[in-house]
């Protein structure tokens, strides 16, 4: 039996542990960097397939690394496993079981040619896991690394954003709302200027650039002119350069706004996620293989809507892709929406992640096992990573 053979037999035996797996985190959503329950559970099904795991891993409580293989290069499969407030609505419970899968199926094998890391990512949802994780030298030596993500749509490849997220604070100074409200100055209404220009200022934007803002402190009480008001906004763009240019001009808005409103304004930016680089050289391989699984496997459509990821980071420091599965038809619900977090626990879901989790570890084995496809993504990572 070859070593693609053996992998599919692995997995597929493996299907009904890692699917109720997958459910169980599913059932038990948990927000960036309090991935208990879901970072316990996988580092227990890894040490049952024999794995020796290191948890809390890169300073980060819920993230853990498990490395195994023999001499040769080193290939990481990340896992993702935080949800948002409205439950796993970006299926993340999914990314988890594939690469869960993926690893068992590798396992399998009686021999590598190389190494494989089995690391446990959080905090993909705003916190930058993977961000962390690489400063902290838990993707050190590896030469290439892959997850999958689930979506409405089969891509082998995925135009992620760039993003910046900037933190505003203004303050006033409060007064009587009824009796003297001349002795105040609203900060309140520097947020809602600083809305108003962000959202004219939208029509100059590149095309593909995205900005979006919420006001997380608009005030005390509704008869105080209010002292202080808070805001985040979340800049995108196709580079890391143009999201922070988009956030300098946020910046500008706000100090504007403050300047009519007689408030003071102070920003904070809390940091962005770096635009993903997908790299052919492995997408290309990973589509072979989901073809023959059945399914046919193409690039992303330059335009095609999209989000950000801290995957991206990984992208630019290391050969790295990051595919699209369909759990469901397109228009049925795209990821963050309520309709998302039943298509994360359906059959069509498990099925497609068993599928992938196929497509990615043999992937990885061919990675290890050819010299010239790994020599090709390593030229190609050279050639088009952001200087």
């Amino acid at each position: 039996m070859d070593a693609h053979a053996e992998i599919a037999r692995a997995i597929d035996n493996y299907r009904d542990k890692v699917v109720a797996l997958s459910h169980e985190i599913h059932e038990h959503p948990e927000l960036k960097f309090q991935e208990v329950f879901a970072a316990g559970i996988l580092t227990k099904a890894a040490t049952e397939l024999g794995l020796e795991v290191e948890r809390e891993v890169g300073g980060l409580k819920t993230a853990f690394r498990s490395e195994f293989g023999g001499k040769g290069p080193t290939i990481a499969i990340l896992a993702e496993y935080d949800a948002l407030p409205n439950g796993h609505s970006c299926g993340h419970n999914l990314i988890a079981g594939a690469a869960l899968s993926a690893v068992a199926g590798l396992k399998s094998l009686a021999s590598l040619p190389g190494r494989i890391v089995f690391l446990g990512t959080p905090a993909e949802e705003g916190g930058g896991g993977k961000i962390i994780l690489i400063e902290n030298g838990a993707l050190r030596g590896v030469d290439a690394a892959m997850m999958a993500h689930p979506t409405d749509a089969e891509f082998c490849t995925m135009p992620a954003l760039a993003t910046q997220h900037l933190k505003l604070t203004f303050h006033g100074h409060s007064a009587h709302a009824a009796l003297a409200p001349w002795d105040g100055s609203s900060a309140l209404a520097a947020v809602i200027q600083t809305f108003q220009s962000v959202d004219a200022m939208r029509l100059h934007l590149r095309d593909g650039s995205r900005i979006h803002g919420i006001i997380t402190d608009g005030g005390q009480a509704v008869n105080i002119i209010p002292e202080r008001t808070e805001c985040l906004f979340l800049a995108r763009a196709k580079s890391s350069k143009y999201a922070k240019e988009i956030g300098a001009r946020v910046i500008r808005c706000a100090e504007a706004a403050a300047m009519a409103t007689g408030t003071r304004v102070e920003h904070v930016v809390e940091g962005g996620y770096k635009n993903l680089i997908n790299n052919l050289s492995i997408a290309h391989r990973y589509a072979a293989h989901t073809e023959a699984l059945g399914v046919k496997c193409h690039e992303a459509p330059e335009n095609t809507p999209t989000g950000s990821t801290d995957m991206g980071d990984v992208s630019h420091v290391m050969p790295a892709i990051h595919p699209s599965f369909a759990i469901a038809r397109h228009g049925e619900g795209n990821c963050h929406e309520d309709a998302f977090v039943a298509h994360a626990d359906s059959k069509r879901g498990y099925d497609a992640m068993i599928r992938v989790a196929k497509a990615m570890a043999m992937t990885a084995y061919d990675l290890l096992a050819d010299p010239d496809l790994l020599a090709s993504a390593k030229k190609e990572f050279e050639a088009r990573r952001e200087s």
